[in-house]
């Protein structure tokens, strides 16, 4: 009965937990997420060109710089704005496009993707000044004191208008999401004008958005009219439940809760990061970007990549290395040996199915104690200034090391990287020495008969 109940309990979590990860909205959350890496690597590599007397404290290094590329800084800087100051744009942009491309090719509608992007932007910057009712009538914020510069309603600092940067994905991607929405509801309704074949398709397509556009502009406006209204804005109402969300996953429990949620989904065969990332992939980019302004956050950019699973989710590393180099079954001798490159660029997929972990309970602990050790080495690392700040986001499948490298700028964070490595393998080795000789008696059991 036992049995039949916990057969029961998987099928209903890989059920359930495999149609969240396979919905629309989460799939299209994560192209947005791979959009936003090319991004933040440009940007990473200019920020890395104003800040290297940091990165490199070398004696004479800081004056050599002030002579020679410190001459180009604001220039540098300039580019960093103009790639991590849109952040909000790209991501929500990017989502909305595939959202919209998801819908018009597993409905069979005729819609638009780049309509539906180029609608998106337009909504989005409804909601970007900043206005308020006073005197019986709408008007712009105006404030230009040091802290708080805001002109014509539109908040700026020094790295451009605040609300299309990172602090403001979150609304993005409710904009974009309502955008879609609308934009389906009227094309599914008909409520779009048709012109002759004959007509240009560029032609056709703009008169075809024109209905569904005009709906999102006044649905938006309206919106944002009666939060207005009330002496308030989208950006304000959507802080609130964002902050909250971002407060739980700033802490080092909230950290310790993602890892584990990350794990306990993969033990039942469905990809755990790609649920939790689609929840906090807002959270880390707004981190990173608070981290260059001056903030602190340990999670921010991609942490999980840099310090928590090094060499994919399990932090299975130092178990890919030991299964070529150690085991003794052939079984766990052959799986190194396909698994060592990939795991190297943090794929791990062989490892996985293949030796494997999913639905072996003998090897539950170490699948999740493993990355929950090396997380907390990392966080206490960063938090208590050993190791500086993340301010890059690095892309996920680069090598032990050099992600740490990246990710904080800092020979630090190489060392740390590595460290997290050796402390994930300490848990897995009892267990993966033990599951080892199991394996290895099974064979010679069954070459013995």
């Amino acid at each position: 009965m036992t049995g039949t109940n916990e057969v029961s309990f998987k099928d209903r979590m890989t059920k359930a937990a495999g149609k969240f990860a396979g919905s629309r909205f989460v799939r299209a959350i994560m192209a947005a997420g791979y959009s936003v890496i090319t991004f933040s690597i440009i940007g990473a590599i200019f920020l890395i060109l104003t800040i290297l007397p940091q990165a490199f404290p070398i004696p004479g290094f800081a004056g050599f710089y002030a002579n020679t590329l410190g001459r180009f800084a604001s220039l540098f800087q300039v580019v960093y704005s103009s790639s991590m100051g849109i952040l909000a744009l790209v991501f929500a942009g990017t989502f909305t496009y595939t959202y919209t491309q998801i819908y018009q090719e597993e409905e069979h509608l005729n819609l638009n993707p780049l309509n539906g992007l180029l609608m998106f932007l337009m909504a989005m910057f409804i909601t970007v000044p900043q206005l308020i009712w006073k005197n019986g009538a709408i008007q712009f914020v105006q404030s230009l004191n040091k802290n708080n510069i805001i002109g014509g309603g539109y908040a700026v600092s020094a790295g451009g208008v605040t609300r299309i940067a990172s602090v403001g994905i979150f609304t993005g991607l409710v904009v974009g999401w309502l955008t879609v929405q609308i934009y389906r509801f009227t094309i599914k309704h008909n409520w779009s004008i048709k012109m002759p074949d004959s007509v240009p398709a560029g032609v056709s397509n703009s008169f075809s958005a024109l209905i569904p556009g005009f709906c999102v502009a006044v649905v938006v406006t309206v919106i944002n009219l009666f939060l207005v209204l009330a002496g308030t804005d989208i950006f304000k109402i959507l802080y609130i439940p964002f902050s909250f969300i971002s407060d739980i996953a700033n802490t080092w429990w909230g950290f310790l809760i993602i890892i584990f949620m990350i794990h306990f989904l993969w033990w039942f065969g469905v990809h755990g990061a790609t649920i939790m990332s689609s929840f906090y992939t807002p959270i880390v980019l707004a981190n990173m970007a608070a981290n260059v302004k001056g903030a602190s956050y340990f999670f921010a950019g991609d942490p999980m990549n840099a310090f928590v699973i090094i060499g994919g989710s399990g932090a299975t590393l130092g178990l890919a290395l030991w299964l070529t180099f150690r085991a003794k079954s052939i079984q766990l001798k052959e799986i190194g040996k396909v698994e060592i490159v990939p795991a190297i660029f943090n794929i791990n997929e062989p490892i996985l199915f293949g030796l494997p972990i999913v639905y072996n309970i003998q090897l539950l602990i170490p699948f999740i104690g493993a990355p929950l050790v090396s997380g907390i080495v990392g966080y206490t690392a960063v938090t208590s200034h050993l190791v500086p700040k993340i301010i890059v986001q690095q892309p996920w499948p680069t090598p032990v090391g050099l992600s740490g490298f990246i990710a904080t700028a800092s020979w630090q964070g190489a060392v740390l990287s590595i460290v997290c490595a050796f402390a994930a393998f300490a848990v897995w080795y009892p267990f993966i020495k033990h599951y080892d000789r199991v394996l290895l008696k099974k064979e010679q059991a069954a070459a013995a008969n």
